[in-house]
């Protein structure tokens, strides 16, 4: 059977990615091509998934006829690049390229693998439970088919939104690092409940169902965030005073920094 998918890099988002592909059938195992240099990876990868594997990324590319998915670290672009330039050369039929390397520009990409279609996007580590959110943006020589292939892709892991290259730092400052946010939260009120006497195992569940709980109210109700907690607030209660201490302490400041400074942050590792 023909290689459609061609997976550069098989650690952990690949993996990740990798796996919801095949189990919702998008791609079928003999359809697949994993290329890893770590010989042991690469046979827990064949094991587990029943897909064929190489250390040849040069084979990725010329066998995978749809996509080449690119899922290594940034530093090593150039290698890959250098790597694999007289196939591509030569290569009429060229797959669409996605990066999800972080702060690596389009530009940056399509300097590397010229005249190919690319795809840029940044998901966040939620995709490994097939629970993440994606943003993309498209490149200079990508048509509509790439985004449909782009979107089946990501829509497997999770939700898909597009956006302009000017916007990515800013999504990696949210939805990239805003899991690192949503966990110190869930540590922080399981924290309290200890202080008022809870003991740890309660209050780690109690602490993370209601996490989980508020943001599936809030996805599948479409309502306001501010309109929930005015619901749950009653006059002279035990949620306003709460809510009073957290203004105080600045939490909702703290957390409006906390974006800006990753964005800021992802913006001088771009350069």
């Amino acid at each position: 059977m023909t290689i459609k998918f061609g997976l550069i890099g098989g650690g952990v988002m690949g993996e990740a990615l990798l796996s919801r592909l095949i189990i919702q059938s998008i791609y079928q195992p003999s359809e697949v091509l994993v290329s890893e240099p770590d010989y042991s990876r690469q046979s827990f990868l064949e094991d587990k998934y029943n897909i064929a594997v190489t250390a040849d990324n040069r084979l990725v590319f010329t066998q995978a006829t749809e996509v080449v998915f690119l899922a290594v670290k940034p530093q090593i672009l150039s290698a890959v690049a250098q790597e694999v330039a007289d196939v591509i050369s030569i290569e009429d039929a060229k797959p669409l390229v996605v990066s999800i390397l972080a702060g690596v520009s389009l530009s940056q990409l399509e300097a590397a693998f010229r005249e190919v279609p690319v795809i840029r996007a940044m998901p966040n580590t939620p995709a490994t439970v097939g629970a993440g959110i994606t943003a993309i943006c498209l490149g200079a020589y990508t048509k509509a088919n790439h985004q449909e292939i782009a979107r089946k892709i990501f829509s497997a892991v999770g939700e898909v939104v597009e956006v302009p290259e000017t916007l990515m730092d800013a999504v990696t400052g949210l939805s990239g690092s805003g899991p690192a946010y949503v966990a110190v939260l869930v540590e922080a009120l399981a924290d309290g409940g200890v202080a008022a006497g809870l003991p740890r195992a309660i209050a780690n569940q109690l602490a993370l169902q209601t996490v989980l709980g508020t943001a599936t109210l809030l996805n599948e109700t479409k309502i306001h965030p501010a309109e929930l907690k005015d619901r749950v607030t009653s006059p002279g209660g035990t949620t306003i005073a709460g809510i009073a201490q957290l203004e105080r302490a600045g939490f909702r400041s703290a957390i409006i920094e906390a974006v800006k400074a990753a964005t800021s942050r992802s913006q001088e590792l771009g350069k």
